[in-house]
């Protein structure tokens, strides 16, 4: 595996999880195997599970680990080619990416939509930048359009916790104050049409996502019928996808809020979210505290699907 951005490049899934769980059995089982092997973690935008979670992978297989701040421990990165550079940017990405190349094995990026211009952030401008000019293995830490390592720790725990070869998972939008990219949407999407869930997006209208990752999965605009015999909800923010709305929030609506009315006409589901939540505007306190809330888990399992993704791409180095 040279490259980690979406779930085809996992290939296999029964394999991937088979490795999962050889690996959560014996976190340091390969712990030589990065030995004298160094990952660059570069953060265009802020994190806290995906780099404590990445960082403690990279250790569990005995890697060195450098970690830079695009935004506070480095020059600031002009990105668009053709620009006469006479503001605040000094140095170029494309000089850049090659020198950071020079210093590690394996690079890990994070970098956001901006939802400035819809083509620049569903071409993915700057992963795709990392991997045609680094000379490095390159994997996604979340980008503008997918977050690969969260969804492969949500199909991990799901597979932990299903009570019936075919689960029904619903991923159910929910309001947010704020405008929240669609990668982790459209990510989840993508990974659960990858297998043989019964899988449910439920979202207002004006919040459909791109068909691509919609794929074969059932969309139902009614919340309510949608939760009906769910044995997992995923609730997730997200911005609007289609045109001028691009990037713009058009519903608060509180009432697709998950809470108590919403659970009760489930199989008794599991609650999951990728974290950080708003509470009470995404997820209700009695439920995301519950006995069938399974967020700390999930992100636990960060830890596991990078420990995956990194021992294959240190294996490609071979």
């Amino acid at each position: 595996m040279k490259k980690f951005t979406c779930v085809q490049d996992i290939g296999d899934l029964k394999v991937a999880l088979d490795e999962a769980f050889e690996i959560k059995k014996d976190r340091f089982k390969y712990v030589e195997l990065g030995r004298n092997k160094t990952l660059m973690m570069i953060f265009f935008n802020s994190s806290l599970r995906t780099r404590l979670s990445t960082q403690k992978a990279a250790l569990n297989l005995g890697m060195n680990v450098i970690v830079l701040d695009i935004n506070q421990g480095a020059w600031k990165l002009e990105t668009e080619r053709g620009v006469i550079m006479d503001g605040d940017k000094p140095e170029h990405l494309l000089e850049a990416i090659p020198v950071m190349g020079c210093y590690c094995d394996i690079i890990g990026v994070r970098s956001f939509a901006r939802f400035e211009d819809h083509d620049y952030d569903y071409n993915e401008v700057i992963l795709n930048q990392f991997i045609q000019h680094s000379g490095r293995p390159v994997f996604s830490m979340e980008a503008a359009t997918r977050h690969p390592l969260q969804s492969f720790a949500d199909l991990i725990t799901i597979e932990e916790y299903k009570e019936k070869p075919r689960p029904k998972v619903v991923m159910s939008w929910a309001p947010h104050p704020r405008a929240l990219p669609q990668a982790v949407p459209n990510s989840f999407a993508e990974w659960m049409n990858a297998t043989n869930y019964d899988f449910v997006i439920t979202h207002p209208e004006s919040y459909e996502l791109d068909p691509q990752f919609v794929g074969n999965a059932r969309v139902e605009y009614d919340q309510m019928k949608a939760f009906e015999g769910a044995d997992f909800i995923y609730a997730k923010s997200w911005a609007a996808y289609k045109g001028e709305n691009y990037g713009k929030v058009l519903s608060k609506d509180r009432d697709w809020t998950v809470g108590k009315r919403q659970m009760n006409v489930t199989n008794n589901a599991y609650f999951m979210h990728c974290l950080p939540v708003r509470r009470n505007m995404i997820v209700t306190d009695d439920i995301i505290e519950s006995s069938r809330s399974l967020v700390i888990p999930e992100a636990a399992n960060r830890e596991i699907s990078a420990t995956v993704v990194l021992k294959r791409l240190i294996e490609s180095l071979k």
